[in-house]
C-alpha cells in the first residue's frame, strides 16, 4: 500500500527563499501550500507547481493576522488529511541606525518576524499534535547568531525567533513534533522590498550586501533540505556560517571586536 506523498505548507511563499523552497520542495514530492498576501506572485508560483506535476494549494494569508494563519493550516489539513510540515517564512527586514528607528519600525519586526513566526508555530502544533507528528522549519538570519551594527531591531526579531525555536525543539519532542531553524546569511533576493529602513543610506548599504553574495535562493532551499533530511536542529545553509558561528560563541570578545570597522563606516 503507497503512503500519500508528504505535506507541506510555506508561509512567504510567493517570492524569495519561499518561492525556492516550494520548488525544491515539489521536487522532492512535496504536496506544497504556499501562504502569501502577494495573489500575482502566487498565480505564478502556482503555475509553477502545475508544471511541475504537484498537488498545491495557494492560501491568502497574512501572518499578522492569527486567523488568517490558523486558516491556513485547517486548509491543508482538509484538503491532504495532515500538515507534515510547516517552514514559516514570512518575514521583513530592518535597516537603519539605532537611534534613528521608530517605534513603529521596531512594532513591525515584531509583528510579522516574531509573531508571525508564533502564530504559525501555533497553528501548527495545533494540527500536529492530533496528528502525533510533524515537523517545524522555522526560517530566521545569520544575524541572530552574529548580530550586525546597523539591523538592531531585524538581529532581535531573527535572535528571537532561534531561542523560540530552541524551547520549542525540546518541548514538542514529547509529541513527535520536531522543530528545526535555518539561519541563511545574505543571498540575492528581493527582501529589500519589505524592506523598512529611516534613509537612503542604509537601504543601498543592505541592498549591496544582498547583491555581493553570489548564492542564489534556490541554492539556499537546496542547502535547507538537506539539513532537514539530515535531522538537523540549527541549519546554516552558506559555506563559512558554521566558523562565524563558531567563533561568536567561542570568542565573543574577538567577534565583537570585529564589528567594529563596520559601525565605524556606518557611522561616517
Amino acid at each position: 500500500m503507497s503512503h500519500p506523498a508528504p505535506s507541506i505548507l510555506i508561509t512567504g511563499g510567493a517570492s524569495g527563499l519561499g518561492r525556492a523552497l516550494a520548488e525544491a520542495a515539489a521536487k522532492r514530492g512535496y504536496r506544497v501550500a504556499i501562504a502569501d498576501t502577494h495573489s500575482v506572485r502566487c498565480e505564478e508560483v502556482c503555475r509553477m507547481l502545475a508544471d511541475l506535476q504537484v498537488e498545491h494549494l495557494h492560501l491568502a494569508c497574512d501572518v499578522r493576522r492569527d486567523g488568517d494563519v490558523r486558516q491556513a493550516v485547517d486548509r491543508v489539513v482538509r484538503r491532504w488529511g495532515e500538515l507534515d510540515v510547516l517552514v514559516s517564512n514570512a518575514g521583513i527586514a530592518s535597516a537603519g541606525l539605532f537611534e534613528t528607528l521608530a517605534e513603529g519600525d521596531w512594532q513591525a519586526q515584531i509583528d510579522t518576524n516574531l509573531l508571525g513566526t508564533v502564530r504559525a508555530c501555533r497553528a501548527a502544533v495545533s494540527a500536529m499534535k492530533r496528528q502525533g507528528k510533524g515537523h517545524i522549519i522555522n526560517i530566521a538570519a545569520m544575524t541572530a547568531l552574529a548580530p550586525a551594527p546597523g539591523m538592531s531591531s531585524y538581529s532581535a526579531t531573527q535572535a528571537a525567533i532561534v531561542a523560540l525555536s530552541e524551547s520549542l525543539h525540546s518541548e514538542l519532542a514529547p509529541l513527535g513534533i520536531r522543530v528545526s531553524v535555518a539561519c541563511p546569511s545574505f543571498f540575492r533576493s528581493n527582501l529589500t522590498e519589505s524592506l523598512r529602513s529611516p534613509d537612503p543610506v542604509s537601504r543601498v548599504r543592505f541592498e549591496h550586501l544582498l547583491d555581493q553574495h553570489g548564492y542564489t535562493a534556490g541554492e539556499v532551499a537546496a542547502r535547507i533540505f538537506r539539513g532537514i533530511d539530515a535531522g538537523d536542529f540549527l541549519i546554516l545553509p552558506q559555506p563559512g556560517l558554521k566558523h562565524l558561528w563558531r567563533r561568536k560563541r567561542w570568542r565573543p570578545r574577538h567577534a565583537l571586536r570585529a564589528m567594529l570597522p563596520l559601525a565605524e563606516k556606518i557611522r561616517r
